[in-house]
């Protein structure tokens, strides 16, 4: 799937335009910093290295964001339709929560967090678009994520923290922790994390059938035990360096 220059700059209108009308007060101020500072590379970020995971594109990243705010809006809403209690946490925690789960991975102040995998042999035969840049600090994503919005001054309550660390589920064993308690005074608060990585794993799961149908839309039939319908050939990912017009004149041409 590749999303067009005028797809890539509404997906980013709509996410600045949901922080704008979502938060308040010095939130608002130090996120606005935060992504404003960030936009250049944030804009063309993929959401993940390998083309089979999940919106493994140039602008996949917040393609992926919108989503997973939009999955955990519907799941919000049916929580609480079923009968859960949701007095444990806000909606604005669970839309911030949602908004920052990946931010990690648009890489540090200075370094991209994905860069591209100049194998042709990965990229063909394994479906490697990027590597893990190997100048970037080790660190989870999760944790990059919070370290990012403690970089700019973006305060977070604990709920947000925990579902930001845990949104992997059980994917991660460092989540145990919090996710595998017996004793009933440890379990967690509320169900915000698992409510928002039920939504990164409907949003993920998604991204993939769209991508194994060939980037169509989602009510095309899904092709089944089949090898991927189409190849890519490895994008070009922007750089902290880069100036969002000379990528766009790089990624789509001089407008005409």
């Amino acid at each position: 799937m590749n999303l067009t220059e005028q797809q890539i700059v509404e997906n980013w209108e709509q996410l600045t335009g949901k922080i704008s009308t979502t938060f308040s007060g010095d939130r608002l101020v130090h996120l606005t910093n935060l992504y404003d500072t960030l936009k250049d590379r944030m804009m063309f970020a993929p959401a993940s290295g390998i083309e089979h995971f999940h919106n493994c594109f140039i602008g996949g990243y917040v393609d992926h964001v919108l989503r997973v705010m939009k999955c955990s809006a519907t799941l919000y809403k049916t929580w609480k339709d079923m009968g859960a209690d949701m007095s444990g946490y806000t909606i604005e925690e669970l839309a911030f929560s949602a908004l920052n789960h990946d931010l990690g991975k648009v890489g540090d102040i200075e370094n991209d967090y994905y860069v591209p995998n100049a194998s042709e042999w990965h990229r063909k035969n394994q479906g490697k678009i990027y590597n893990v840049n190997p100048n970037i600090q080790n660190m989870t994503v999760p944790h990059r994520s919070l370290w990012l919005l403690q970089e700019f001054n973006v305060k977070y309550s604990q709920n947000e923290m925990i579902a930001i660390m845990t949104h992997d589920g059980l994917y991660d064993d460092g989540n145990a922790a919090y996710l595998k308690t017996w004793d009933k005074d440890r379990k967690l608060r509320n169900h915000m994390p698992l409510l928002l990585h039920q939504a990164d794993h409907m949003a993920s799961m998604i991204e993939f059938e769209i991508w194994n149908r060939g980037g169509v839309n989602a009510s095309a039939p899904l092709v089944k035990n089949s090898a991927p319908i189409f190849k890519k050939k490895a994008p070009k990912i922007s750089t902290a360096n880069d100036n969002a017009q000379d990528l766009f004149k790089d990624l789509f041409g001089d407008a005409s």
